[in-house]
C-alpha cells in the first residue's frame, strides 16, 4: 500500500469526534469495542489491582480524545496531568471535562469499569472522581526540545502512553525519539504503562487515512530495554475481526519499572 498519501496525526487536520465514535463509541455495532474499549480497561484495572502502581502523580500522553483508560488510575493517584499533540483533541476532553453541551459521551466505559469493581451502582461517582483528579490538559509537543507549555511539570510516578507513539512516528529513530521524551517526566522507580498496535500501517478517520508506524513487538520490547526500563508485564493480542478501517495486526500492552 502506498504510504506517501497517508495523513499524519499530529501535523493534518483531524476530526477528533470522527475517531470516537469510529474506534471508542458505545455502538453496540462499533467493530472496535473489544481492542479499544473493553479489554483495555480490563487490563488496567487488573494491573493497578494488583498494588504495585500508585502515587501522587500520573501523566497521560496519549492519542486522540481519550479518557475511558483512566477510570481504574484515578483510584490510584491524587492527580492527573493530560498531554496531547493535537488542539482538537485537547478542546473535545475539556468539552467532556467541563460538562459542555455536546461533549462525547463515555457513559458505556463508566459502566464497564465500575461493574468491573463490583460497583455498577457508582458510574456517576467514578466519572466525577476522573474529573476531579484531573488538573491539566496541556499540548505536547513532539517537535520541540521542551515537554510542554505546562510551566514546573512535574516528575510522575507512572506515565500512560496509548497509541501515541503509533500515531506519531515515522520511523524507528523517530519512534525511540519520542519514547525519550514520553519517558522524561518519570521519576527512577515510576511505572510505565503502554498500549500499542503492532504490524500496522494506517487507520482511517471520515474520509482520510492516516499513518501509523509499522514495528513488531520485539522492536518495541529493545526500546524500552534501551532506555534503562525493566518490563513487567508484556501481552500481545491478536486482532479480534477484519476491517478496512486500519491493517493493525495485534494490540500490544506492557507495564515497566524505570531504572535511572
Amino acid at each position: 500500500m502506498d504510504r506517501s498519501s497517508f495523513k499524519l496525526y499530529h501535523k493534518h487536520d483531524h476530526d477528533s469526534r470522527t475517531l470516537l465514535e469510529t474506534y471508542f463509541s458505545g455502538d453496540p455495532d462499533m467493530a472496535f469495542k473489544e481492542d479499544t474499549l473493553k479489554s483495555p480497561m480490563e487490563k488496567l484495572h487488573n494491573a493497578f489491582d494488583k498494588g504495585h502502581m500508585t502515587g501522587k502523580i500520573l501523566i497521560d500522553i496519549s492519542g486522540g480524545p481519550l479518557i475511558h483508560h483512566l477510570y481504574s488510575a484515578c483510584e490510584f493517584f491524587q492527580e492527573i496531568i493530560l498531554m496531547r499533540t493535537n488542539e482538537q483533541c485537547i478542546m473535545e476532553i475539556m468539552k467532556w471535562h467541563d460538562d459542555r453541551t455536546g461533549a462525547f459521551c463515555w457513559g458505556h466505559t463508566t459502566a464497564h469499569v465500575t461493574g468491573l469493581e463490583g460497583r455498577s451502582d457508582q458510574c456517576e461517582a467514578k466519572e466525577m472522581k476522573l474529573k476531579s483528579a484531573i488538573t491539566h490538559v496541556v499540548k505536547f509537543d513532539t517537535e520541540s526540545e521542551t515537554l510542554s507549555d505546562l510551566i514546573g511539570l512535574p516528575q510522575a510516578d507512572c506515565v500512560i502512553t496509548a497509541w501515541l507513539l503509533d500515531m506519531t512516528c515515522k520511523d524507528q529513530a523517530d519512534y525511540l525519539r519520542i519514547l525519550k521524551k514520553i519517558l522524561k517526566p518519570l521519576k527512577p522507580g515510576g511505572h510505565l504503562i503502554l498500549f500499542g498496535a503492532t504490524n500496522a500501517s494506517y487507520y482511517t478517520v471520515g474520509e482520510h487515512k492516516f499513518q501509523l508506524f509499522t514495528y513488531d513487538e520485539h522492536f518495541a520490547r529493545d526500546a524500552l530495554v534501551r532506555e534503562g526500563m525493566t518490563i513487567h508485564q508484556w501481552e500481545v493480542t491478536p486482532r479480534k475481526f477484519d476491517s478496512h478501517l486500519t491493517d493493525y495486526g495485534a494490540i500490544l500492552f506492557l507495564t515497566a519499572c524505570k531504572q535511572k
